[in-house]
């Protein structure tokens, strides 16, 4: 179980009475809902970590780590540490790693994704997948998290295996920034970068993968130019041949590797 995320008041005599007769400890209030959303500006410095031991201790004033395999007492940690944290969720492929994998229809589920265990889902069934995805972002609202990183969000580029337009897309997308923004969290863009002109508007930030290796990074200019942060890695390029322009278009760039772990070189 996760520890309580804030110091607790006095119990009641008859739980403190439970208590000491050995019963389980008392769950997690659920957290306060937020009155204003965060934003994050453009340059914001971050760490992005997906995989091995949790570094806490690096300086930077935002980390994006996986909702699932984090408690309630790891997102209020790195928060006491001075961290705004967002919870990484697939919204657009299927993981069949994840607790949840077994509500999901078989005939939502597509093509590999790319990624072992991974496969498209059909964001036109928004039936089905709108109570999935909102049990979710209820999980990572009660952990306490400040946005979400809504992966997979471009199906309609790629080869799915559904015939998905840019209209789904745009449909499905928007969805998924309304029902964040519904529990008080920002949200954030990932890739999609052919329809950042029409959801800029929708979203809080970008996440961004690799948009230099392939000529694409003016594209995510519509952020930076609404004063909303783009969080960028790169894999395969070194830092020397990205950073400069990085820093120039505002973005908050790094090279990662491709598992995400805690090494991270930041521009």
């Amino acid at each position: 179980m996760s520890l309580p995320a804030r110091t607790r008041g006095l119990l009641p005599p008859l739980v403190a009475l439970l208590l000491l007769a050995g019963c389980t400890a008392v769950p997690d209030d659920p957290v306060p809902p937020r009155t204003t959303r965060w934003r994050p500006a453009p340059g914001t410095p971050w760490q992005w970590q997906l995989s091995g031991r949790l570094d806490p201790a690096v300086e930077v004033p935002v980390y994006d780590i996986d909702g699932f395999e984090h408690p309630r007492s790891t997102v209020a940690d790195l928060q006491r540490r001075g961290r705004k944290v967002i919870c990484y969720l697939s919204t657009g492929a299927w993981e069949e790693f994840r607790p949840d994998a077994g509500e999901f229809p078989p005939e939502l589920l597509g093509r590999g994704n790319g990624w072992e265990g991974e496969r498209w889902l059909d964001i036109r069934r928004t039936d089905v997948l709108e109570p999935l995805m909102a049990k979710r972002f209820d999980m990572c609202r009660d952990k306490g998290f400040d946005a979400v990183e809504p992966d997979n969000m471009d199906g309609y580029a790629n080869d799915t295996g559904f015939p998905l337009t840019a209209a789904d897309q745009l449909r499905y997308n928007r969805l998924i920034a309304r029902m964040a923004h519904d529990r008080g969290l920002a949200v954030g863009l990932k890739n999609d970068l052919d329809q950042i002109p029409a959801l800029v508007g929708d979203f809080d930030f970008a996440v961004n993968e690799q948009c230099a290796q392939y000529g694409e990074c003016e594209a995510l200019r519509p952020f930076v130019e609404a004063g909303k942060a783009v969080f960028h890695v790169e894999y395969e390029v070194p830092t020397g041949r990205f950073c400069p322009r990085a820093r120039r278009l505002g973005l908050s760039s790094m090279l990662k590797r491709y598992e995400l772990d805690a090494w991270r070189r930041p521009c």
